[in-house]
């Protein structure tokens, strides 16, 4: 039975009348890699400043690695590490001179910490600009630093709060396989909009809205949660496309149509409907008809709504 790192009871925090998380229960096994999802509004932000000792909470209880967050916030910040979405580094050190900052602040022997900084700067693609200021770099490169320092001192849980907004996507590839590196070696808890990258490297993802948990499981798990309709894609040949468009959208079987050039994609209450759009088609000039498998941008939008957040 898996060990949790990070276990949540009954976790609220209010801001006067607003309530940013409501009775909030979360279990995060050991060494896994958990991802965070919700609109934005939806508690990730104020649920990581609790988590990581920067937020008392207004009721309820957090632990990370069995400490409480209210009673041993020292020994807790000393084990976690924290890409948040702010970018905090010193503007008056040079790059390499921001890692070792951080490496002192948590005890690091020199010797230990020099070899480390060396080992991230060239992950990171930082080796050239060490000995340059961050006001120099570009956005990307300010992330790629601010994720470099979170790594330095080998935090046992590592908090990434949106950590690759505005990197270029070979800069998001290489963090994403540095992440994938470090599963099991640590408990790695992120937050993010990119649905790709929760669906690429979270072992277990969890859906929040309004400050509740809504869903919690694998990606397959969530994306079986989405039952009854059913979407295909067909494509036709020649100009046939609108004509079958309209007959389509008459059928009772049809919950929404959509089309785009020769391609018409149906959604049908279920899959047992096809066999009366096939009936429908017979002998028109159908290229091909197929099953457009569910996404997790699916299961997020059918949960949370497709309503625009401020």
């Amino acid at each position: 039975m898996p060990t949790a790192s990070i276990i949540t009871h009954s976790l609220t925090k209010l801001y006067g009348s607003l309530t940013a998380l409501d009775s909030f229960d979360l279990e995060v096994d050991q060494g896994s890699i958990f991802g965070m999802l919700g609109p934005n509004g939806a508690g990730k932000t104020t649920l990581i400043r609790i988590l990581t000792t920067l937020m008392r909470q207004s009721s309820g209880d957090a632990s990370i690695e069995g400490l409480d967050t209210l009673r041993s916030g020292r020994e807790i910040r000393c084990m976690i590490g924290v890409v948040s979405q702010e970018n905090s580094l010193d503007r008056y050190l040079t790059a390499r001179e921001n890692l070792e900052l951080h490496a002192r602040l948590h005890g690091m022997d020199k010797r230990l910490y020099k070899q480390r900084i060396d080992e991230l700067l060239e992950l990171m693609g930082l080796a050239g600009r060490q000995k340059d200021f961050p006001d120099t770099f570009s956005g990307g490169m300010q992330r790629r630093l601010v994720i470099a320092r979170a790594l330095v001192h080998q935090p046992r849980v590592l908090f990434l709060d949106e950590p690759t907004t505005g990197l270029d996507p070979q800069s998001r590839r290489v963090v994403w396989e540095y992440v994938r590196s470090m599963a099991g070696s640590m408990t790695i808890f992120l937050t993010t909009h990119y649905l790709e990258e929760a669906e690429q490297l979270c072992d277990r993802i969890a859906i929040m809205d309004h400050g509740r948990l809504i869903a919690i499981g694998s990606t397959q798990e969530l994306k079986d949660r989405l039952s009854g309709a059913t979407v295909y894609e067909i494509e036709f040949a020649g100009q046939e496309a609108d004509r079958y468009t309209t007959l389509l959208g008459s059928m009772p079987c049809v919950v929404n149509i959509r089309r785009l050039g020769g391609k018409v994609t149906v959604t049908l209450e279920c899959w047992e409907c096809l066999s009366e759009i096939v009936t429908a088609l017979n002998g028109a000039p159908v290229r091909r008809i197929s099953l457009q498998e569910r996404t997790l941008e699916d299961v997020f939008i059918s949960l949370t709504g497709d309503k625009v957040r401020e």
